[in-house]
């Protein structure tokens, strides 16, 4: 490992820290960042994003993707755990902490819209950072992309009547065109991008790629720390104005996140799954899409919601706490088979 990958857990927390100072001394510049953006996207971030992610995507041979037919259990895990588990589990842990142990602390419009912020996190998985935690984990990345690929298809038809039943409402808005471009700018340019590219380079050896690769493989983690800055920078007087709120919040969305993993970890060594295939499968049924979630929290609830600022939370505690699932699977890398 460089020496980014090795003080990766370092990195984050200096990213987290100048996001918040930064967003507090200089909020025009991060106000005028945010407003860079199309249908609920932040352009700014969905570069920083592609810039992690191409790297991967030069690493899929699609000549592998072919015999992934014949490995159909690490596909069949994500999608229980996305859309059988995950967001029944995150509506029961809002519905406990803000109607009961918690409802002394908030009144029960603010603990309704928490807890609708928290389900659309749990019925949005996650798109784009999941290939980040593949990498991390030495996944398979033709794997990881039809695994990936197989929840964006479900989710344009899945994410609206989940989210309508556990909201207990009936016109839940999806911002569609918030959807399909993050899955073509996060999924779709970044492999064309990878696959020609690896195609050029494999016409003249795989040495060539082999080089290519490792020159290049910085650029991932240098566009998840970018990442963390802004979104941390985005969100930093909120988070000094409402610390208690947020803590809060936190809590049951970290008993969630620790809570999905152990079972999908579990069920992924009782199938004896190979850990390349086991470590992302259970990180996509961990990590969240957060930007479709706050784009549909901003559009149902507002800006200054409860529920927009629970799918903010959810982006703050989301990569400390992957980057710690990170570690953990490479650490018990050797419970799997090979």
């Amino acid at each position: 490992m460089g020496v980014f990958e090795r003080y990766l857990s370092l990195w984050v927390a200096l990213c987290i820290l100048a996001g918040v100072v930064l967003g507090n001394t200089a909020p025009d510049l991060f106000a005028m960042i945010a407003g860079v953006e199309f249908a609920s996207v932040n352009l700014v971030v969905a570069v920083l994003i592609w810039v992690m992610i191409y790297p991967m995507m030069v690493q899929v041979d699609f000549a592998a993707i072919k015999d992934i037919g014949r490995r159909p259990k690490g596909v069949l895990l994500t999608l229980v755990i996305n859309w059988l588990i995950k967001p029944f589990t995150m509506a029961a842990l809002g519905w406990l902490f803000f109607r009961v142990i918690f409802a002394g602390f908030v009144d029960p419009e603010t603990a309704s819209e928490y807890i609708a912020g928290m389900i659309l996190l749990g019925v949005a998985p996650c798109t784009a950072m999941v290939f980040v935690w593949s990498q991390l984990t030495k996944g398979d990345p033709a794997y990881t992309l039809v695994q990936v690929s197989v929840n964006d298809v479900i989710m344009i038809f899945a994410f609206a009547p989940i989210a309508a039943f556990l909201l207990g409402i009936s016109d839940v808005t999806v911002p569609w065109q918030t959807l399909l471009l993050s899955v073509m700018l996060y999924v779709v340019l970044p492999l064309a991008a990878g696959v020609w590219t690896r195609h050029r380079l494999m016409r003249s050896s795989e040495t060539r790629l082999d080089a290519f690769l490792a020159r290049l493989k910085p650029w991932s983690v240098i566009g998840l720390l970018a990442t963390v800055v802004l979104l941390f920078g985005f969100q930093a007087q909120t988070i000094l104005a409402q610390p208690f709120a947020i803590v809060m919040i936190a809590i049951p969305l970290l008993i969630q996140t620790y809570g999905i993993f152990a079972i999908a970890y579990g069920a992924a060594r009782a199938m004896k799954l190979p850990h390349n295939i086991a470590a992302p499968a259970c990180m996509i049924g961990t990590s969240n899409f957060f930007e479709l979630a706050v784009a549909v929290a901003i559009s149902l609830f507002g800006l200054n919601s409860g529920a927009a600022l629970a799918t903010v939370v959810g982006v703050l505690v989301e990569v400390p706490v992957m980057l710690s699932l990170v570690a953990f699977a490479n650490r018990t890398r050797h419970w799997f088979v090979s």
